[in-house]
């Protein structure tokens, strides 16, 4: 019987060394750094295009970082879609553009991507535009 008892005293002591768990938290937050360039808009409805009548859609965007933001490319998502962008360097605190020249060909609702590279983010901003490309009146 002491036998017993002193096995389950050893037991209990065991099981209460091993539930014993600091209580101090150290949570790592992830702080999100603001982004370098702020789009005015990164989707534009474009509304009703006369069918064969390009139409061209600028996004506007603002340098808000403490350098010289450069566009190093812009890749639209298909071949209806040309583009234009600011060419020289953006200096901080001012703006550039990014126009997609759409050709509205095809009939019937539509939505296109535009791909922009900078260099001072590391992720590149896909912009959006949409609309419908209608027949001539």
């Amino acid at each position: 019987m002491k036998a017993i008892k002193i096995s389950l005293l050893a037991l209990t002591l065991g099981l209460m060394s091993f539930s014993v768990v600091p209580s101090h938290k150290n949570p790592i937050e992830k702080v999100t750094p603001p982004s370098a360039v702020v789009w005015k808009a990164e989707a534009i409805e474009v509304g009703q295009i006369p069918q064969g009548t390009p139409r061209t859609i600028e996004f506007e965007f603002k340098n808000t970082s403490d350098k010289s933001v450069i566009i190093t490319n812009v890749k639209p998502a298909c071949g209806c879609t040309t583009s234009d962008y600011s060419k020289e360097p953006i200096a901080p605190g001012k703006s550039g553009f990014v126009k997609a020249i759409y050709n509205a060909a095809a009939l019937g609702s539509f939505t296109k991507t535009v791909t922009v590279t900078t260099n001072v983010e590391e992720t590149p901003k896909v912009l959006t535009f949409k609309g419908t490309v209608v027949a001539k009146s």
